[in-house]
């Protein structure tokens, strides 16, 4: 019986794929008979104007794709009871994921895959996020790091966790269409948004106390030294080439899209700790830190350059790890008071 199953559904497949084999050959015969009817002169013309559309569309595309958003009057306010930091990871996840074009992960054949600045923005930008969600889950989001870790936290940092550049088609995880990065961030955004309703509702915790504020000032420090650290070695490698130096603009812009990240983070902050920054005294001192983030941050020349310490051209990556060093050093001095 088996046996005899298995021939019939032989014998079915076989007509099926003749079935389709003689279709396919009908449809190339028409193709082919078409295409002997194009002369020649159609020929050249679509020569000419395959490249040029092909041309416009990247240029035009690059054009509209381009955006460096480092905007800072736009974040809405947290609910009453609520935490700005959460709002404000939200909001700017939402953003970047979901109201522009999320780019490090475009494909060769659309204009996000051309444009450095934006990707590199974004990745910067993506990666201060992803640090502090886990300083939200393993810290401030727990009872003194003895209750259960919150879930919303939990699936919002394993969310934002997701490499920046995957795609639906990403070999390196899958054989088969896959999940891209930015579906994993917009899930993080309702996670992040679903733990702010709770603790609003009293049914989640935020610990406002000075150890936690000073995990956290912390952990922005130890970020932004390897970011400085990168910067000056890179300087060292690379200033004052003869050539252009094309990789001075990726560097610039991922530190200037995390550097970004942690200012919004460290504004709403000091929302989120006002009696620890009151009773410490840190004021005066926390307005000169975002005073220098703000400065690293909006750092906008028209060309990257990397010039030579004694040239003629001006070297950004020195100037963005010259406010970048103090506000470092600020942080470590915020610390400093906490730990009194």
């Amino acid at each position: 019986m088996a046996k005899e199953i298995w021939l019939w559904l032989k014998e079915m497949a076989g007509k099926a794929l003749g079935g389709l084999g003689g279709w396919l050959r009908k449809l190339w015969r028409y193709l082919m008979g078409w295409l002997s009817t194009v002369s020649g002169s159609t020929w050249r013309k679509v020569a000419i104007a395959v490249p040029v559309l092909v041309f416009l569309y990247i240029v035009l595309g690059m054009m509209v794709v381009h955006r460096v958003d480092d905007s800072m009057d736009d974040v809405p306010a947290a609910p009453k009871g609520g935490s700005q930091a959460v709002t404000t990871v939200a909001y700017l996840v939402r953003r970047e994921a979901m109201d522009h074009n999320w780019t490090p992960n475009d494909p060769i054949f659309l204009p996000g895959w051309w444009v450095d600045n934006t990707p590199n923005y974004q990745m910067g930008l993506k990666s201060a996020l992803e640090r502090f969600s886990f300083e939200l889950r393993d810290q401030l989001g727990r009872m003194r790091g003895s209750s259960t870790v919150d879930e919303n936290l939990q699936r919002a940092a394993s969310g934002l966790g997701i490499e920046p550049d995957r795609w639906v088609i990403d070999f390196s995880t899958s054989m088969l269409p896959t999940r891209p990065s930015d579906s994993f961030y917009k899930e993080a955004v309702k996670e992040l948004e679903a733990y702010n309703v709770r603790l609003v509702q009293g049914d989640a915790i935020f610990e406002r106390r000075a150890d936690n504020f000073l995990a956290t000032i912390d952990r922005i420090a130890l970020d932004l030294g390897a970011s400085s650290a990168a910067l000056e070695q890179y300087v060292g490698e690379n200033a004052g080439g003869v050539l252009p130096d094309l990789g001075a603009d990726d560097l610039f812009y991922q530190v200037k899209g995390q550097v970004y990240g942690y200012l919004m983070i460290l504004k709403a902050l000091r929302q989120d700790f006002p009696n620890v920054i009151e009773d410490r005294e840190l004021g005066a001192l926390y307005d000169e830190l975002i005073s220098s983030m703000t400065r690293a941050a909006m750092l906008d020349p028209i060309l990257v350059s990397n010039g030579a310490a004694d040239g003629l051209a001006a070297n950004h990556l020195s100037v963005q790890g010259f406010y970048l060093l103090r506000a470092r050093t600020q942080l470590r001095e915020v610390s400093n008071i906490l730990l009194k």
